[in-house]
């Protein structure tokens, strides 16, 4: 399957106050997981208070598995860094391709990130995550498909 050719996410570098709130919320899901595994704790409860914050609780498995999936193969920064990494720009791209777009995409985009046994793990986990989000109204904006860097 070809990984190149696919288009850039519009968020990459952007400061993370300026994300809209779905991809907020994703984000910093991410990044509390992530603290949580490097500080040596749990971090599938880092995870769920903002899951459960947000009314989107049934969320918060899939997406630790989903971030299990990651684990080694992705550097993510401190919850306070500033902008959004080329690496989170996969996290949230997969994951609106997975709730919203072809599957052929959503999959694309995660062997662009992880290595195929990892991706192959993580497609469904995403597409669950996605179809949870979805269900309580949280809706990820997926990249415009001709050439723009908005979001649709």
């Amino acid at each position: 399957m070809a990984t190149r050719g696919l288009q850039t996410w519009p968020w990459s570098g952007t400061l993370t106050d300026d994300l809209p709130p779905a991809e907020r919320l994703l984000l910093d899901v991410a990044r509390l997981w992530a603290a949580a595994r490097r500080a040596g704790s749990a971090p599938l409860p880092a995870l769920r208070l903002p899951c459960v914050a947000e009314g989107v609780s049934e969320a918060a498995a899939p997406l630790d598995r989903l971030l299990q999936a990651a684990i080694g193969r992705v550097a993510w920064p401190c919850l306070l860094h500033p902008r959004v990494t080329d690496q989170e720009t996969m996290l949230l791209l997969s994951c609106a391709l997975a709730q919203r777009g072809p599957a052929r995409e959503a999959l694309a985009v995660l062997l662009r990130w992880l290595p195929p046994d990892a991706a192959m793990a993580a497609h469904p986990l995403a597409a669950e995550a996605g179809r949870l989000l979805l269900r309580q109204g949280v809706l990820l904006r997926l990249p415009a498909r001709h050439g723009g860097r908005r979001p649709l």
